[in-house]
């Protein structure tokens, strides 16, 4: 088993550090969307940029929805903490999720956020730490009406 001088000579050398985020130093600030604010939980920095996780809450509702876009990224991971997100998937679903809920999405895959409470709250998590938002068309092919997926309709 490895000692706690090894874990640290280890982490050490892969560029990482130890990181605690606590509320009274990691302010909610403007970021991607003007109808968020965000959170940076200092993963990105104790990393070395490998990855990034962001406290995310409403600032009002959406008033519209965010467009088609993916990212260009590894992965994104999104955890529903509080309130609810609606989103379409270019695998023809259209996805509500609320408190508990989380999604996957690899990079590079096409959605549209089209729906976010005025209480929404979410964790997300993005490897690696930069992340980019590439606005598309919607996906040639996709049904007019999406299939709804969510707690209530497996």
């Amino acid at each position: 088993m490895d000692t706690t001088e090894q874990l640290k000579e280890r982490a050490t050398q892969q560029g990482m550090r130890l990181q605690k985020s606590f509320v009274s130093t990691t302010p909610f600030s403007p970021g991607r969307r003007s109808f968020f604010k965000y959170r940076d939980l200092g993963l990105e920095s104790a990393t070395g940029g490998r990855m990034r996780a962001y406290q995310n809450s409403s600032i009002a509702g959406m008033t519209e929805p965010t467009g088609w876009h993916y990212h260009t990224c590894e992965m994104q991971f999104v955890y529903v903490l509080r309130g609810k997100l609606s989103i379409e998937f270019e695998d023809g679903t259209v996805a509500t999720f609320t408190a508990g809920d989380a999604f996957f999405v690899p990079g590079g895959v096409r959605h549209n956020e089209i729906y976010a409470s005025e209480d929404k709250e979410a964790l997300e998590v993005s490897v690696p730490g930069k992340i980019d938002t590439v606005n598309c068309e919607r996906p040639a092919g996709l049904p007019e009406r999406l299939r709804e997926v969510s707690n209530e309709r497996p």
